[in-house]
């Protein structure tokens, strides 16, 4: 059975998963073939994706950091606010 790649993020990846880097989709080549791809046309949509790629890697990075700040001020205030359980 083949591994479906999942998002970046997911936390059940397969070992050895990596996200695709944007320089991956930047130096990917494909075979030539006599009726094949307009090696321009497969370049520039290449170079399109990992522009992409570039600004949702930094989205995601943003939005990791704003899911610890939040966290770690919902930690702070339940910790301030909470009521205090009484041992007896």
């Amino acid at each position: 059975m083949a591994h479906r790649h999942q998002p970046v993020g997911y936390r059940h990846q397969p070992v050895g998963y990596r996200p695709l880097c944007t320089s991956q989709v930047r130096q990917q080549r494909f075979r030539r073939s006599r009726h094949g791809l307009d090696p321009a046309e497969v370049d520039g949509f290449l170079h399109r994706v990992a522009d992409e790629l570039t600004v949702l890697h930094a989205e995601l990075a943003r939005t990791r950091e704003e899911n610890a700040r939040i966290k770690g001020a919902l930690r702070d205030w339940q910790s301030r606010l909470a009521p205090r359980v009484v041992r007896v």
